[in-house]
Order: structure tokens, then sequence, then C-alpha cells
């Protein structure tokens, strides 16, 4: 019987997650509870298919005419290494259909056990690039934020960047929550470690997912945080030198 993953939904022309037009696949399930998540739908519960990899990659492929030179697709989420064997079995067939892939993941189910390591190397066989999202630096205040710690996730790009993975670090910028200079001076330090990065974005807060919490009957807690101004997206990217 096939491998199947359970996905929650799909976007055909994505232009914000990964280098060029991207077909995005958003996988179900998520271990954070990150406080401003905008899409708390995959975390558990509600509607998911379960589908096989070459009926995603065939669905796709439906739409490779619009991804150009560096499109491709990305797997999202959720998060996607909760599924790690049929993660690897899609971004298999995608390599072998000559299309680029992407992993957008937090990283919290990285772990350096000699089992998870195995898996984790074999997916890193066919995976092009790795968005990484580190939430905060302070890892009291990463718990808070998204009801983890950051440890295994800081080593997760340590890892990436001893294996010589392409990586791309994303960070949502939040008032009062993940906006403190001394943190993201640490990042910027921690960052400078890394041989790997490619590019840093920081990812300013917003309220466009409020209304899943709502339908969810799940309480939004930063419900009475605005998005952060000009002048503290100006002084983030001071800080990390973008």
């Amino acid at each position: 019987m096939a491998l199947k993953g359970k996905i929650h939904s799909t976007e055909s022309f994505g232009a914000a997650d990964g280098p060029g037009i991207r077909f995005i696949v958003f996988f179900k399930g998520c271990n954070m509870r990150c406080k401003y998540c905008h899409n708390p739908d995959t975390w558990y519960g509600g509607e998911f298919k379960e589908i096989d990899a070459d009926e995603l990659i065939n669905t796709a492929l439906r739409y490779k005419s619009y991804w150009g030179e560096n499109g491709g697709i990305t797997a999202s989420g959720g998060e996607p290494l909760l599924q790690i064997d049929f993660l690897t079995e899609f971004f298999k067939k995608a390599k072998q259909k000559g299309i680029h892939t992407t992993l957008d993941t937090a990283g919290q189910p990285f772990n350096n056990s000699p089992q998870f390591l195995e898996k984790f190397d074999e997916l890193m066989k066919y995976c092009d690039l790795v968005m990484l999202d580190i939430k905060e630096m302070n890892n009291t205040r990463h718990k808070e934020l998204t009801g983890q710690s950051n440890e295994n996730i800081l080593q997760m790009a340590k890892y990436l960047s001893k294996i010589g993975k392409p990586m791309w670090i994303r960070y949502v910028l939040v008032p009062d929550n993940s906006d403190f200079d001394e943190d993201l001076a640490s990042l910027n330090g921690f960052l400078k470690t890394l041989d790997n990065v490619k590019k840093v974005e920081i990812l300013p807060y917003h309220t466009l997912g409020v209304f899943k919490w709502e339908n969810l009957g799940l309480e939004y807690k930063l419900k009475d945080v605005l998005p952060p101004s000009d002048e503290k997206i100006k002084n983030a990217k001071e800080i990390l030198g973008i």
C-alpha cells in the first residue's frame, strides 16, 4: 500500500515561500502552539486529505509552466517534519521530475538521535533549500510564545550548517514578544556562526489569521497586539544586518 500523507491544503501560486513561484503543500499537524499562528487549523482535528506522493506530484505539475527557472514545490504546514517518511518520498519523486524542493519548517521535531538523523539525512538528499523559522532566541520567551523549547531548533540550524544545506532564516517580529534588541543581537551572533545562511527575512506580525482562531473556538491571546511600526522593523533589520 502506498504511503499517504495527511495534507491540510495546497496553494497553486505561492510567491512568498521560497524562490520564484511555488506550489505549496500545507501538511497537517504541529507540536508548537505559537500565539500568532496563522494556520491553527493545521494543529489538530479539522479537515485534511490523505493523499499519496504520486497524486500530489501530479497535482503540482499542472502548474509547472508558471514556475519559471526558480520556482518549484514548498512543503509547509503545520510542520512537515512530523510526516518525515511521506515528506521524503514526496521530495524524492519531485527531484525525479526535476523540481526544486523547499522545506518550510519550525524545526521542532528535530533531534540528534541516530534514528531521527538517519531519516533526516535521507530527506536532505532530496531537499534543495530549508526555510527555518526561528521564533525567539531567549528560550524562556520562546517557550512562552510557542509552548516549546528552542534548543533543538537551534541544533537543527547548526546541523544544516554542518552538512552545507542552503538555508533561509525567517523571524516573525511580534511587538513585546520577539522584538527585543538583545534577542535580535543574539540571533545575529548565532547566525554568524553558521556557514549556510543565504537569506534572512523579517516577517512583521499580522492578525490576518485571527478569524481562524475564532472559527475554531480558540482564544487569541495577542488580540491587543498591533503590527510592528516601520521604525521597529527597520531597527530589527539593522540589528540583523539585512
